[in-house]
């Protein structure tokens, strides 16, 4: 199993954003096998909607950097990892100029982008972009529509609700940037059985149950896509294991030799947010983490 892991993004951190190359660096010579980043703008004092359905949002999103633009600096200094978004809040980027950064990305790496898109969950961050927030369903399936068109077509056009391409020439195209998406909304397993090329699900070290996390939801997400005339065969995943505060390298470890052998998944991630407050830290669990795995 390829085992990836997060770049230092947040909280402590983002203060040490210069660090990005010399950890994207460092994570691949140990062995790294991808290289992610996730979307966070701000972190409202009084949310109406508190993050994983709790109260609060985590301190560690009170800082925050651009998550294509740290996927820039990795791809200057790495010539192997694959280079993923968990998640990229799409509804909150004007579409043309997310699929324009994108396949600049995809360029610059030689073909090493994996854009995975979701919709976010607050309310504040949506009035921050000026996008209402009860449009983000629709905004991101006509994102989809201008990625197809501008990442494969030439000339471009797109008669959208959001936005309009009159016809125009858009001649650099990318390598081939696949596209997986979260959500567990039945709008949004439907967007990925019939449109995404894999999803993205989320479990904890010590998650009990693999086959509820992960099989089910992934077997039902391929049988919707045969229903809908596509290869269930085509979905991918990526599997994002998220540490929590105090948890072990070990529990790390075990987590990912029970996804090796309980399910298909070929290709994990961890997030080191709440373990890692520099570079140095992170990097010393990356050579951790691969040896528990190992």
């Amino acid at each position: 199993m390829r085992i990836g892991f997060c770049v230092p993004q947040f909280g402590r951190a983002a203060a040490h954003v210069e660090d990005t190359m010399r950890f994207a660096a460092g994570a691949e010579e140990r062995g790294a096998a991808s290289l992610w980043t996730g979307d966070r703008l701000l972190a409202a004092v009084d949310p109406r909607v508190g993050y994983g359905g709790g109260p609060g949002i985590p301190e560690e999103f009170r800082a925050a950097h651009d998550p294509l633009a740290l996927l820039t600096a990795a791809a200057a200094v790495t010539t192997r990892v694959t280079l993923g978004t968990s998640t990229l809040n799409a509804p909150w980027y004007p579409a043309a100029l997310l699929a324009r950064h994108a396949l600049t990305v995809d360029r610059i790496s030689g073909g090493r982008l994996l854009l995975g898109l979701g919709t976010g969950w607050s309310p504040e961050e949506y009035d921050a972009v000026g996008v209402p927030m009860r449009e983000r369903g629709a905004r991101l399936d006509e994102c989809l529509d201008v990625l197809s068109a501008w990442w494969h077509d030439d000339p471009v056009q797109v008669d959208g609700t959001f936005q309009t391409i009159a016809p125009s020439h858009v001649t650099v195209k990318p390598h081939g940037i696949p596209v997986f998406m979260a959500g567990f909304a039945e709008r949004a397993r439907r967007r990925i059985a019939e449109r995404a090329d894999g999803f993205l699900p989320v479990v904890v070290p010590g998650t009990p149950d693999l086959d509820a996390a992960v099989n089910a939801p992934w077997q039902a997400l391929r049988d919707a896509a045969g229903d809908a005339g596509r290869d269930p065969s085509s979905i991918g995943a990526a599997l994002r294991v998220n540490p929590r505060a105090g948890d072990s390298v070990e529990s790390i470890g075990e987590t990912l030799h029970r996804v090796a052998e309980q399910t298909d998944v070929e290709h994990a991630f961890v997030d080191l947010m709440y373990l890692a407050g520099d570079a140095d830290a992170a990097l010393e669990l990356v050579s951790a983490v691969l040896d528990a795995a190992g």
